[in-house]
């Protein structure tokens, strides 16, 4: 197929609307069920490279989950501890694939933002990560391919409208893309920089401790980051995004944006959040936007609100206090943080080591690296500086 019209642009006045090789070629993708739209192709597209690129570098299954043009999550398909399966919602016991490991981790980032999602996966799409995507809200997923029984299930969901896309794992793009605004062509050359662990040897700090499970999340944050729309800053711990913030004008923005969601995912491990007392058969995302609220400044006046606690739980939840927030959030240690960009001030450091950050990589570059080094210093971090920006629009 060499074009695939669409069903309108951006939004519904925005037609024609089509995608299209601009050489005449063969589109790399193909629909299997569905009607997918512009917006989801462009996290299709976007989210694919993520989960390619994520694989070929830690060689370990990988997945995302996009909501417009920015990952709410991304992670590695490491196994799931006990404690993930309750706050993921996995049912049953039995060990799952890592390529659905990789897509539960990556979707439990921030479970708010993931809502009516496009997931990504690096390798096959099996039976245990369509049983999963059933049974949450998404909008559709694209793969290098699927199994029967894996196909079928997916079929099954939106009352057969889900949209599922299959990519060719060997296709490689022009060098060169281009891209329309307001009538006017830009073009550039593709962003081909390869991620790895080479890239991690300048080491700026005095702690030059910088073990290989660190590695593997600044290799993670630094993926991430490079299809996160910019500004952009990543948490990561154990091969999983835990907080992207993402679009924000300033770094410091962007830092508190994404030190808030890894405060949440670590708030959703609190012992009185795994209690909460769910009425029977409650909505995933009911019982996500609950908990929210749940962790929520406005908490105390949620649960006040005449009838809000009944429609959710069967008895009213003991509130969890600011005290406490801040005694579990300060237990987290050995996370990294990630940033697209240099970090201009060391307010940068101080927001993220309040959410557990030892690990820093970033570009570096500014004028004031050398307060940003001693800040990483004060608190005995690592901070790697790059040389490279990831810079994504």
């Amino acid at each position: 197929m060499t074009e695939l019209e669409l069903k309108y642009g951006c939004n519904p006045n925005q037609k024609p609307s089509r995608i299209f090789m601009r050489n005449g070629g063969e589109l790399p993708v193909t629909v299997l069920n569905g009607k997918p739209g512009y917006i989801n192709f462009l996290d299709a597209l976007n989210s694919w490279q993520l989960a390619r690129e994520l694989k070929e570098a830690t060689g370990l299954p990988a997945a995302a989950s996009f909501k417009h043009v920015s990952p709410a999550g991304a992670a590695v398909g490491l196994p799931l501890s006990e404690t993930d399966r309750k706050i993921y919602f996995v049912e049953g016991d039995r060990d799952l694939s890592p390529i659905a490991c990789a897509y539960i981790r990556a979707r439990g980032a921030d479970r708010l933002c993931s809502y009516g999602d496009w997931a990504a996966l690096s390798d096959v799409c099996d039976a245990d990560t369509a049983h999963y995507l059933k049974a949450e809200v998404s909008d559709g997923v694209i793969a290098p391919g699927y199994t029967g029984e894996a196909l079928e299930i997916l079929k099954t969901k939106k009352k057969g409208n889900y949209n599922v896309v299959q990519i060719d794992p060997d296709y490689a793009p022009d060098p060169v893309e281009y891209k329309d605004v307001f009538g006017v062509t830009f073009q550039q050359g593709r962003n081909e920089y390869r991620i790895d662990e080479s890239l991690l040897a300048n080491i700026v700090t005095k702690n030059r401790g910088l073990p290989q499970a660190a590695k593997i999340d600044m290799v993670v944050a630094l993926i991430t980051l490079k299809y996160t729309q910019s500004n952009s800053v990543c948490y990561v711990k154990d091969g999983q995004a835990i907080g992207v913030g993402a679009g924000q004008q300033s770094r410091i923005h962007c830092t508190r944006l994404a030190g808030t969601k890894a405060d949440n995912w670590r708030l959703r491990q609190h012992p009185k959040v795994l209690a909460l007392p769910f009425i029977d058969n409650i909505r995933r995302p009911d019982r996500d936007n609950a908990i929210d609220c749940y962790l929520s400044e406005e908490e105390s006046v949620w649960l006040l609100a005449e009838g809000s606690w009944e429609r959710t739980f069967k008895t009213r939840p003991e509130p969890l206090t600011a005290e406490e927030k801040r005694e579990w959030i300060g237990r987290m240690t050995g996370v990294t943080c990630g940033s697209d960009a240099f970090f201009p001030f060391g307010d940068n450091v101080e927001r993220a080591r309040r959410s557990g950050v030892q690990y820093i990589v970033q570009p570096g570059g500014s004028i004031r690296d050398d307060n940003v080094i001693e800040t990483a210093d004060r608190y005995g971090m690592t901070m790697c500086f790059t040389g490279m920006r990831l810079f994504h629009h």
